[in-house]
């Protein structure tokens, strides 16, 4: 069972700062950490790996110093790891993101599982997992909370949902996202961060995936932040000294003003 999970290091949420020219999160010279919503993804890939055998390939697009966030994962049990690294990614969307990725689990080509984490603290956007299904045509499953069975065709899994959980059940190849419900992520043993010290990082750029700087980075994301500004909070007060009768008299008159837009 070969096993691919997605992580992405992020700034740490205290330290975020965003360039007022690009619009973009300023990673340089922050704090950054391995996003958490992904050790959950790691902590489920290696349980796997350890019941059914296999190996698990932790991937990672962002700069050079990502590396650091991919000898984490191999502290956490994490086999191989890979960097997608290239100035050209840069700025990419989570179109442009998944497009990345999903190059990269076809330069990887044997797997049978995709694992992601269901969001990154710094977007929010939980897309990317769905997007490189989407790119890959790969079934998928989002916000995971269980995994029930896995064979060498299918997995059977429990999704999250408002007011309960639905069962799908997917074949392989197949991406999953997975919520914090799903487990409890290991701390890092210490023949696991004896290991991240000498694991061999593999760094792939756009030409190694083949692909044109038009489909990557800013130039491939349909979405771009145009403006980022702090909303303005203003508040109107008015006091009236009146009986109750008019007291209530001018709350209906109120209310009358907000709900027709008067």
């Amino acid at each position: 069972m070969n096993i691919v999970v997605c992580i992405k290091q992020v700034p740490n949420t205290t330290e975020i700062r965003i360039d007022p020219v690009t619009n973009t999160l300023v990673r340089e010279g922050v704090e950054s950490i391995l996003n958490p919503f992904d050790t959950y993804a790691i902590e489920e890939a290696v349980r796997l790996k350890e019941e059914h055998g296999g190996k698990v390939t932790a991937v990672c697009m962002g700069p050079p110093q990502a590396e650091e966030t991919l000898r984490e994962a191999v502290s956490l049990g994490v086999d191989e790891i890979i960097l997608l690294s290239d100035r050209r990614f840069a700025g990419a969307d989570t179109w442009a993101t998944s497009l990345t990725l999903a190059a990269a689990m076809k330069k990887i080509g044997d797997f049978d599982l995709i694992f992601c984490g269901q969001q990154a603290i710094d977007g929010d956007t939980a897309q990317v997992g769905p997007g490189i299904a989407a790119h890959l045509n790969l079934r998928q499953g989002c916000f995971i909370r269980k995994i029930e069975a896995l064979t060498d065709c299918s997995v059977t899994v429990q999704r999250l949902l408002e007011d309960g959980f639905d069962r799908l059940q997917l074949k392989l190849p197949a991406v999953i996202t997975v919520v914090k419900e799903i487990n409890n992520p290991r701390l890092p043993s210490l023949r696991g961060k004896r290991n991240a010290r000498n694991a061999e990082l593999k760094v792939w750029n756009a030409d190694d995936l083949g692909l044109d700087a038009k489909e990557i980075g800013l130039n491939g994301s349909p979405t771009q932040v145009m403006k980022i500004f702090t909303p303005k909070h203003e508040k109107q007060t008015e006091v009236f000294t009146v009986e109750a009768q008019e007291a209530a008299e001018l709350i209906v008159d109120r209310l009358n003003r907000f709900t027709l837009g008067g």
